[in-house]
């Protein structure tokens, strides 16, 4: 019998990874006066007055106002860099798959931008934490969802927050029970066949944002890209108005070395980032600005 070299098919076009683009952008786009440019920290100014004394009639004076003025001191916490050296002969040998582009393509859909999440949340979870709120872990059915949701909005109401700047952060587990809340109504236009269950908005909550599960923990451990820590909870929403935190990027670098460019690189290429950035609340605003509801301590 004859021996068969079998033919093997093989393909130079990497497969799209299923995933999101960032979804803390809007976050990382408040407080536009606040600026990290000669140094890695900011001074947030807070300034306090006393209120109205009774006035005394006839009197050739007012009565003495106070005020106190001071700074919250915020610092960034996470810089981040790595570096990929690529022999010229494993982008020949893979038909290209290993080239800088792919590379540098695949490392921002599957380690920039879910870490970007994954940290910029859950520093709003411990910040929360910090500033005193309490996170709120009753379990969530179809029949409680919307009183849930209810209590949230009547709280930053009262406290005064601009509900129409309010983002709705949450899993698809927690839109799936707005979905199908008790006490949604839903109509079918005439003439349409087609019912539209997607839950865009709810009352005066105009944007909601749908984060991957993975990247929506209350804890990270960052030591080797980005994993969910050992103690870490799953945050259910985060309902945030965006300028009761600040999160900014302050330093972005990608180069890539050709070979040859000098003594170091030798004859292979060097792609290389670095990406600085942080997150923190402003405390007086996050008292009120903010509600996050994760699972139950086990």
């Amino acid at each position: 019998m004859a021996v068969n070299e079998y033919a093997t098919i093989f393909s130079p076009i990497l497969r799209e990874l299923y995933g999101q683009s960032l979804t803390s952008f809007d976050l990382y786009n408040s407080n536009t006066d606040l600026q990290i440019v000669n140094g890695k920290q900011i001074k947030v100014p807070k300034l306090s007055v006393s209120g109205y004394k009774d006035h005394t009639r006839g009197s050739l004076g007012m009565n003495t106002g106070t005020y106190d003025q001071s700074y919250e001191l915020k610092t960034l916490d996470h810089d981040r860099d790595v570096e990929f050296v690529v022999d010229p002969m494993d982008v020949d040998e893979t038909n290209m798959i290993v080239a800088i582009a792919n590379i540098q393509k695949r490392f921002e859909t599957t380690q920039a931008i879910p870490e970007a999440d994954a940290y910029t949340y859950s520093k709003i979870y411990a910040e929360y934490v910090r500033v005193g709120n309490t996170v709120k872990t009753t379990t969530l059915t179809a029949a409680n969802v919307l009183t849930d949701f209810d209590e949230n909005l009547s709280k930053m109401e009262d406290a005064g927050v601009p509900i129409d700047r309010v983002i709705l952060y949450c899993t698809t587990e927690y839109k799936k029970l707005l979905k199908n809340a008790e006490g949604i109504t839903r109509t079918l236009a005439s003439g349409n066949s087609n019912l539209d269950r997607r839950v865009k908005t709810v009352d005066d909550i105009k944007k909601i944002v749908t984060v991957p599960s993975a990247r929506f923990k209350t804890a990270y451990n960052f030591t080797n890209g980005w994993a969910a820590a050992p103690t870490a909870k799953q945050i259910d929403y985060i309902l945030i108005d965006p300028e009761a935190q600040v999160s900014r990027d302050k330093y972005a670098f990608i180069k890539v070395y050709t070979p040859g460019h000098d003594s170091r690189t030798a004859d292979n290429y060097l792609y290389q980032n670095r990406k600085y950035n942080g997150t923190f609340a402003i405390d007086e605003l996050m008292a009120n600005g903010c509600i996050i509801h994760t699972e139950a301590t086990s």
